[in-house]
């Protein structure tokens, strides 16, 4: 059997590099490549685009919308990392682990999921699905993440020798709570309404952690951080990715950001008292939260072992 041609549209930005990271030293795979004077060449782009088995679009919003225009043909298919058809119709939502790895496996267009989503949408959709917390629950996400999720903007603003004494502090942004994650929040884990979202950028490059406190007496049933507990731990049962963190951990009480920057997992911590909860999901923004996953979506839609080229450990 031939090894599928992938190509990486967008491949200097810092998602598609991340990718290409994770898929250089691959035997199993041939990654096609544009020519650096050719790289806004839309005519060479099309050709690239439509020699590919698998696309990646690490691209802004109305260029991955565009990338997607120029395929002419029935068989390349696209996972798309932008925000551009995440709640859009015809395209599967990319996140296995939420029951969606069937859909993945046979989907010609999947849409690669927000790193902020993803941490709010492991914590939540199993809650929804399972009939635990009604769809018209009203909630609030705090996350905190690392300033590569701002792009090459924000990796050069932070890194610059000069910069500002202000970026040393945790900032809110997105104060408007319109983040561009919000749409797939609410409508991916089922909700009648997204969250209030409040998400901070940190000092540091890479990892997040995205936190849902919950009331008990919101959700229905008798439950308890160890019913919560037990349900994480039966909805990701022998997940390679998503790990539900043991009942003691972190005994000291603290929740770090970054721990796990450069790791393509996701761990889940369920804390609190015999009152409320507080749920956190602790990822790499540019791990599970952007190229891990598009990587993992490739694999499964490929046929390939769902972890190849997964830093896991």
């Amino acid at each position: 059997m031939s090894k599928p041609n992938i190509y990486i549209d967008g491949k200097e930005g810092t998602t598609g590099l991340q990718i290409y990271d994770r898929l250089a030293a691959r035997e199993d795979i041939q990654l096609l490549l544009i020519d650096e004077d050719k790289r806004k060449d839309p005519a060479e782009r099309k050709k690239l685009l439509n020699a590919a088995d698998l696309v990646f679009l690490c691209l802004p919003d109305a260029a991955a919308v565009e990338a997607v225009s120029l395929i002419d043909n029935d068989r390349t298919r696209v996972i798309d990392c932008s925000t551009a058809h995440r709640v859009a119709p015809g395209w599967v939502y990319g996140f296995p682990e939420l029951g969606r790895r069937e859909k993945i496996a046979a989907a010609t267009r999947v849409a690669n999921p927000g790193c902020y989503a993803t941490g709010f949408l492991a914590l939540i959709q199993p809650l929804v699905e399972k009939g635990i917390l009604p769809a018209s629950a009203k909630l609030t996400c705090h996350a905190l993440s690392g300033y590569t999720g701002g792009g090459k903007k924000s990796i050069a603003e932070y890194e610059a020798p000069d910069r500002q004494a202000e970026l040393e502090s945790p900032r809110h942004y997105g104060v408007g709570l319109a983040h561009k994650h919000l749409p797939e929040m609410g409508a991916v884990a089922g909700l009648d309404c997204p969250p209030i979202f409040m998400p901070m950028i940190c000092d540091f490059p890479q990892g997040m952690v995205v936190t849902v406190p919950l009331w008990l007496d919101q959700l229905k049933g008798t439950q308890s951080i160890q019913t919560m507990r037990a349900l994480y731990d039966g909805y990701y049962a022998g997940s390679p990715v998503v790990q539900l963190r043991p009942a003691d951990a972190p005994t000291c009480g603290f929740i770090g950001s970054n721990n796990l920057a450069g790791k393509d997992i996701l761990q889940i911590f369920v804390n609190g008292n015999d009152k409320a909860v507080m749920l956190s999901a602790r990822l790499d923004n540019l791990g599970k939260g952007a190229s891990g996953a598009a990587v993992q979506n490739m694999n499964i839609m490929l046929g390939f072992d769902e972890t190849a080229g997964l830093a896991l450990e």
